[in-house]
């Protein structure tokens, strides 16, 4: 089945560091204008979640392997299951999280995961209660379907192998498609050397990363010139421009993002490096 590409927009995520019943702003319904300040006793809003399941009806569902859950600052809730997105404007008020209607893309996606997906767009419609045991947080909505999540930890930039997911361009992200070929899916790994490998959706290549705070220096990027598919040229393209010159980067949770001083960019996920200590020419 060919899989179709759609572009969403993109807010721009702030980080909010909060200590439990602290207070955090912009609640109003997706109004992200700061003026109004609510007390929460959970702090939900800024923390990168990992979705662990979901129970609607009281159906169950596994959610997938890099599964996640995000309520920005701004009052915008984001989550991803694999293949499309999902966003609902969010209030949050104590323990109370209302969200707005849900939104998703409209991408073909394998069963497990539209199963999951459609299991999020049910619970994440109306109020919710949110519980938070440890580093576990539980949604309720009130007819008891429950999201169940934990907190991510943020990944390391050096030694990870960073599955690409989305291709960045101004305000606009659009996914990359999810029916590549496998060995052709986006992917990079920087080394502690200051070096950076991986495959940019045809070729692979290797170059120069110099990374000093949140910033990435790249260097001309070396590599294999074989030709592909044009989808899969296409990826290539937007990767490499992304990979040119000073880029900004930030990880939340398993979630990478680098972006050029143009606008161009990639979103990656964490996956476990294959072979840490060599270089991809393949």
């Amino acid at each position: 089945m060919h899989t179709q590409r759609m572009a969403v927009s993109v807010s721009v995520l702030a980080l909010l560091t909060l200590a439990a019943c602290g207070t955090e702003s912009g609640s109003g319904f997706g109004s992200g204008d700061g003026s109004d300040t609510v007390q929460s006793d959970v702090p939900v809003t800024g923390v990168a979640w990992s979705v662990d399941s979901l129970t609607v009806d009281g159906k169950k569902t596994e959610a997938p392997a890099g599964s996640r859950l995000e309520i920005d600052p701004k009052g915008r809730a984001k989550a991803g299951f694999g293949c499309n997105h999902i966003s609902a404007d969010a209030r949050v008020e104590g323990d109370r999280i209302t969200f707005g209607k849900p939104v998703s893309t409209q991408m073909a996606c394998d069963e497990t995961t539209e199963k999951a997906e459609k299991a999020a767009l049910a619970a994440m419609d109306g109020e919710v209660t949110a519980k938070l045991s440890g580093e576990k947080l539980t949604l309720t909505t009130e007819g008891g379907d429950t999201i169940a999540l934990s907190e991510e930890k943020p990944a390391g930039l050096v030694g990870t192998r960073w599955a690409v997911n989305t291709l960045l361009s101004g305000e606009t992200a659009t996914s990359v498609p999810a029916d590549l070929p496998k060995e052709r899916v986006p992917h990079l790994t920087f080394g502690e050397d200051g070096t950076v490998h991986g495959n940019s959706g045809c070729n692979s290549f290797h170059g120069e990363a110099a990374v000093e705070g949140s910033t990435i220096d790249f260097g001309p990027p070396a590599g294999t010139r074989k030709m592909c598919p044009e989808a899969e040229m296409e990826v290539e393209r937007a990767v490499l421009a992304a990979l040119d010159g000073p880029a900004t980067y930030t990880i939340k949770g398993s979630t990478l993002t680098v972006t050029s001083k143009d606008g161009k960019g990639i979103g990656a996920t964490a996956a476990p490096a294959k072979s840490e200590g060599t270089q991809e020419h393949g």
